[in-house]
């Protein structure tokens, strides 16, 4: 199967507010969501003084059927539990929203950057405004692993929005997320681990299972995550480094459509000491039903960095799409832009790759 489609930029929908010291290192990254007004909201990370993140609320202002800007509403999660904070360091960081109709509620994965570094976690919500918590995640130990996923720093986590049968026949609602197998930065010396079977070391996207019948019982069972297995990993040059996953997969007549990131450059470790990195966005089909199944994949970027806005920032030359969400009859993704503003590319099914490279019809919409 080919990857049928592609993605087209349209603008930049939100930039840093002059004098607002809560953005002061950057507006990136949005969760996103229909809250019970119907209207659309991006939850952006902002970014402090200091490289401090907080989870805002903000209404998306749609100008003749294109996302164009946003309308500020607050703050919705701030780094203030000690699993969220560490002695030189706090943050809550990339959400990732998915409306699970089952449950009548969004999901928010997002990374907890507290004292051993960042660490998955998630919170409910039924309104977009007022989030419960329910605390780090934790995944069960699976012997033919031979590791336990606990040890590592974990980012890029977000759920399906419908339940699937997991590999193990039961009802489960699905997640993706990101191992990083570095040990050595929780405790220096202690190197690379990857559990058995594994042969590759760079980041890749995992894929694990939370049971609905453990869920209807117990809300927070939704941070324990079992059955974990490896979905896919780097494979072509711009994903030469590390992969990651995107917004919520999404139901699509091939299967689920999967967004991703693809790193190539240099990488110090992974706490985020980079330099000449480039960050671009591609795309997998996963099976229907087996969604731990690839069907399909992008051999090269769905959308590179190329504009000034993608290329200069606090960190340069990065896509890092992280929401997708229906504007009338279009389909619109929302990513980060090198670290410091958020914009929008339009999802278009397409049978030629032709029309995969595509450029600004405008300047910054804000």
């Amino acid at each position: 199967m080919s990857f049928p489609y592609t993605l087209t930029r349209v603008g930049v929908v939100m930039t840093p507010e002059p004098g607002n010291a809560q953005e002061a290192e950057g507006v990136l990254n949005p969760g996103s969501g229909r809250g019970p007004d119907g209207e659309l909201y991006l939850l952006p990370r902002m970014v402090a003084t200091g490289n401090v993140s907080r989870v805002g609320l903000a209404r998306v202002i749609v100008e003749d059927g294109v996302p164009a800007s946003v309308e500020r509403q607050g703050i919705v999660l701030e780094p203030d539990r000690g699993w969220e904070r560490g002695v030189d360091n706090a943050g809550v960081e990339d959400p990732r929203v998915t409306w699970i109709a089952e449950l009548g509620l969004h999901v928010m994965t997002y990374v907890a950057y507290g004292p051993l570094g960042p660490r998955s976690a998630l919170a409910t919500s039924p309104d977009l405004r007022e989030w419960t918590r329910l605390g780090p995640v934790l995944f069960e130990y699976d012997d033919a692993l031979d590791m336990d996923l606990n040890l590592f720093h974990n980012k890029d986590t977000v759920f399906f929005p419908e339940a699937v049968v997991g590999p193990d026949g039961v009802r489960s609602f699905a997640v993706l997320h990101r191992p990083m197998w570095d040990l050595g930065e929780i405790r220096p010396g202690q190197g690379v681990r990857v559990p058995a079977g594994i042969d590759d070391e760079r980041q890749s996207i995992w894929i694990s299972f939370v049971h609905t019948d453990d869920v209807a019982k117990d809300i927070r069972s939704l941070t324990y995550w079992r059955g974990h297995r490896m979905l896919a990993a780097p494979e072509y040059p711009f994903e030469a480094v590390k992969i990651g996953g995107g917004p919520a997969p999404r139901r699509v007549p091939e299967g689920w459509l999967m967004l991703h990131h693809g790193v190539t450059g240099v990488i110090r470790n992974a706490m985020e000491q980079q330099q000449n990195v480039n960050y671009a966005a591609g795309g997998m089909i996963l099976d229907g039903d087996e969604p731990w199944r690839v069907l399909a994949r992008t051999e090269t970027p769905l959308l590179a960095a190329e504009t000034d806005d993608e290329r200069s920032g606090i960190v340069p030359n990065v896509i890092f799409p992280t929401a997708i969400e229906e504007i009338g009859a279009e389909t619109y993704v929302f990513y980060g832009m090198a670290d410091s503003k958020i914009g929008a590319a339009r999802l278009d099914r397409s049978d030629s790759r032709a029309s995969q490279r595509s450029h600004f019809r405008s300047t910054d919409r804000k």
